[in-house]
């Protein structure tokens, strides 16, 4: 018996899910129902795909390598399916994006909301965070991060590039003074993303080229950037603002001839194959993000 590419899209979901009653929830079917599809599909092949315990379901050494396989077969079916359709009808289906929180409340707070209206035959799923997510595992169509460009094994495309400065408010360099070099750093209270060893360390570099490392202390880190700059104005510390669109703003530039390596706002995808409601959401993501100023596109 030759197993059914609709048999291989619910392993595929099962894999993804790492168990039936998730991947029931994604493909309306019981769990029941997917646990028996895919008993079928492991006797129609001879190989026993997933091993199950009352509380979960891990794939195989062959369920592994079966997954890879199958993931890029279903997509590619799933993505002929929607060209054949485009023309006739607007992108549709369940999109599932995840995004930073700061992004989302600093510049696209309406965008999400248009998109929707632009597009109402997608179904939208926001993760506004910045856990770590396996795009192959996952199951997310789009997932956007600010950080240093990806190899080349992943698939990507960059939406721009931050620049980031340091930033005081007028009262905390009244009461503590301003530094004078990058070295004087070490002196103040430093907001940080994290606690972490990288997060402590700043490298920061000049118009000629020079970069300097400083080990930073402080008694807050904080991961999300509005809240990180409310901190600053408060007069908690020094912490890293873009430097464009700051212009007028009522914080100080600390060592304006200091910088911080450029940060890539970078979208990641899980296969190079992208189904037509990614393709749009990526489009208008990127013509929306080409109006903010803290953002030199790409």
């Amino acid at each position: 018996m030759k197993p059914s590419l609709d048999n291989l899209e619910l392993f595929v979901e099962v894999a993804r899910s790492r168990g039936f009653t998730r991947a029931g929830a994604v493909l309306g079917l019981p769990a029941s129902t997917l646990s028996r599809r895919i008993t079928q599909l492991e006797k129609s092949i001879g190989v026993r795909l997933l091993n199950r315990t009352t509380r979960k379901v891990a794939l195989t050494e062959a369920g592994a390598v079966y997954f890879e396989r199958c993931r890029l077969i279903v997509e590619e079916a799933r993505v002929a399916h929607e060209l054949l359709q485009e023309e006739t009808r607007l992108p549709r289906g369940h999109l599932r994006v995840s995004l930073p929180s700061g992004l989302v409340l600093e510049f696209l707070q309406d965008a999400l909301h248009d998109f929707s209206r632009q597009y109402p035959d997608i179904e939208c799923e926001y993760d506004l965070s910045i856990r770590k997510i396996d795009l192959q595992m996952d199951g997310y169509d789009v997932v956007v991060r600010i950080a240093q460009l990806p190899d080349s094994s992943i698939v990507s495309r960059t939406l721009g590039t931050l620049t980031l400065g340091l930033y005081a408010s007028r009262g905390y360099v009244q009461t503590h003074g301003v530094p004078a070099t990058p070295m004087d750093l070490a002196m103040h209270d430093c907001l940080r993303t994290s606690t972490q060893r990288e997060d402590s360390v700043w490298h920061l570099h000049n118009a000629s080229g020079h970069m300097q490392p400083v080990r930073v202390r402080g008694r807050i880190a904080v991961n999300q950037v509005l809240m990180l700059r409310q901190l600053i104005r408060a007069g908690a510390g020094i912490g890293q603002l873009p430097i464009h669109g700051m212009e007028g703003s009522a914080l100080v530039r600390v060592l304006p001839e200091w910088v911080f390596e450029p940060k890539h706002l970078v979208a990641l995808f899980p296969s190079r194959m992208l189904p037509a409601r990614t393709r749009v959401f990526l489009d208008f993501l990127a013509q929306r993000l080409s109006k903010v100023q803290a953002l030199h596109a790409r």
